[in-house]
């Protein structure tokens, strides 16, 4: 019998390596899907539409905002995101799990609203080596790294409320760490619940 996918929030301050972590376990789960977010920024170097986000103009966010096609959206950084209703049902509907990328204003409306979802917070393992990462990227001005070290202090005051915190400090084993976290969610009695209940029909029991 097949069962509604799982919904795994990850968030994570900016420069503390979630994207590649989640691209990690997402190459090894099979059963594993990408959230595809909406966003007024522009496109980065490499970053394609469809793939990477939904890049869309402010009007088209406004309207999509209008007609309640967000489960969750925030602003973030000076640019909008958000996270379509249709897309995280149809892929949970089919059964396969899905991986959310967000900060902490979008993880907080999911908490709300998705009660079952699953929160991940991912942790640099300094504000120095933080700095460093973000630096080393060069691909925002000394300005916008400011910001990004002051907004990630207040995003890691957020981290309590999250079920797991993954630190990463050494890539495969904080990689190792996220798909723990994954595969052993899905063995959760309230997920299997259905296929040990056909069991026990088919045991008489």
């Amino acid at each position: 019998m097949q069962h509604r996918g799982n919904l795994f929030v990850v968030s994570a301050p900016s420069g503390a390596g979630k994207t590649s972590l989640c691209k990690a376990v997402i190459d090894i789960l099979p059963n594993l899907r990408h959230s595809v977010s909406h966003t007024t920024r522009s496109p980065r170097t490499g970053e394609v539409d469809g793939q990477d986000y939904h890049f869309v103009s402010n009007a088209q966010f406004d309207a999509m905002v209008a007609d309640g096609a967000f489960v969750e959206w925030a602003l973030v950084h000076g640019n909008r995101y958000g996270t379509a209703v249709a897309s995280l049902e149809q892929v949970r509907d089919a059964g396969c799990d899905l991986l959310l990328e967000i900060d902490c204003q979008g993880a907080a409306q999911l908490k709300e609203r998705c009660p079952d979802a699953i929160f991940i917070f991912i942790l640099p393992p300094s504000l120095q080596e933080l700095e460093s990462r973000l630096k080393g990227r060069q691909t925002d001005t000394p300005e916008v790294i400011a910001q990004r070290l002051l907004n990630a202090r207040d995003e890691m005051r957020e981290m309590f409320w999250y079920d797991y915190l993954v630190i990463n400090d050494e890539f495969d084993l904080a990689s190792q760490q996220l798909q723990a976290i994954l595969l052993a969610s899905g063995c959760r009695t309230e997920v299997l619940k259905a296929q040990v209940q056909v069991l026990f029909e088919e045991l008489d029991l």
